[in-house]
């Protein structure tokens, strides 16, 4: 398992070519991609906490190199102050990408407005050779702020030659795949870990359960999906196994990962025939 130095210094020596892409997971559903050139945090979860079941295998002021990270929504383990804060002190490089909701959130912490991205469903953000657009997420609700928008967004960003799809915490909702439709994923990070009514009862808001999730992934065809958020904290987990069990039998012609903290896995480039593991 690579981390803290070994693992940045691999990161940057990565170089995948157009079209193909590079990704990291660091745990729940914390990856970093790199394509066309830009280094992509997604949801890094790098607060120390006794409940964690994976280690942080990064320090904030160690992340240095990242282009933008993203902010699914206001949960800590997505939009992680710790990690906003030690990042945006180590670097002045990097920017934030959020909903407009949780945009507040990073100005309470004293990231600079000109450093902050607020997307809301139907916004893109654009600039030569990337696109970044939302759908809404509804992370057990489908809620809406009437004024700032929706607070639990799906991120998909367009770089390199690959559409990448983050689909942060959320369930499958009526009109879900129609949305996403509109692009044709290279990869698809889709949680897992379900939900249910003693999680609910506790304030643990759910996500997409595994069957839901093979679904949605069989309905959408990305070229790889990689479930995620089943392996963090112990009340809120789910096993990967039973999602691979259920793509393997329903849709196995699609392809997924499911794999180790801090590994390298790279989708190449379509024409050069895609070797990525189930």
């Amino acid at each position: 398992m690579r981390q803290h130095a070994e693992l940045i210094h691999e990161i940057n020596k990565a170089a995948p070519p157009y079209g193909g892409l590079a990704f990291w997971w660091l745990g729940q559903h914390s990856f970093i991609v790199k394509a066309g050139g830009r280094i992509l945090y997604f949801d890094p979860y790098l607060s120390p906490d006794d409940a964690r079941q994976v280690p942080p295998l990064l320090l904030p002021k160690e992340v240095r190199h990242a282009d933008f990270v993203f902010g699914s929504h206001d949960h800590i383990d997505h939009v992680d102050p710790y990690a906003i804060t030690g990042i945006a002190t180590a670097t002045s490089k990097t920017r934030f990408v959020v909903s407009r909701v949780a945009a507040q959130h990073l100005t309470q912490l004293g990231i600079a407005d000109e450093r902050v991205l607020t997307l809301d469903e139907g916004l893109t953000y654009e600039e030569e050779g990337l696109r970044i657009s939302a759908i809404a997420a509804a992370h057990e609700f489908l809620d809406r702020d009437p004024v700032l928008g929706y607070p639990y967004l799906c991120f998909i960003v367009e770089t390199g030659g690959v559409t990448i799809v983050h689909t942060g915490d959320t369930c499958r909702y009526e009109g879900m795949l129609l949305k996403l439709r509109r692009w044709s994923p290279d990869i698809f990070f889709v949680p897992i870990n379900g939900r249910d009514a003693v999680r609910l009862s506790n304030d643990c808001i759910g996500n997409m359960t595994y069957q839901e999730a093979v679904d949605l992934a069989g309905e959408l065809q990305p070229r790889l999906t990689v479930p995620s958020h089943y392996d963090m904290f112990a009340h809120n987990s789910a096993d990967p196994k039973l999602f691979a069990d259920y793509m393997d039998v329903k849709y196995p012609e699609r392809r997924y990962w499911i794999g180790g903290y801090g590994e390298r896995v790279d989708l190449p480039p379509l024409d050069a025939g895609d070797t990525t593991t189930r």
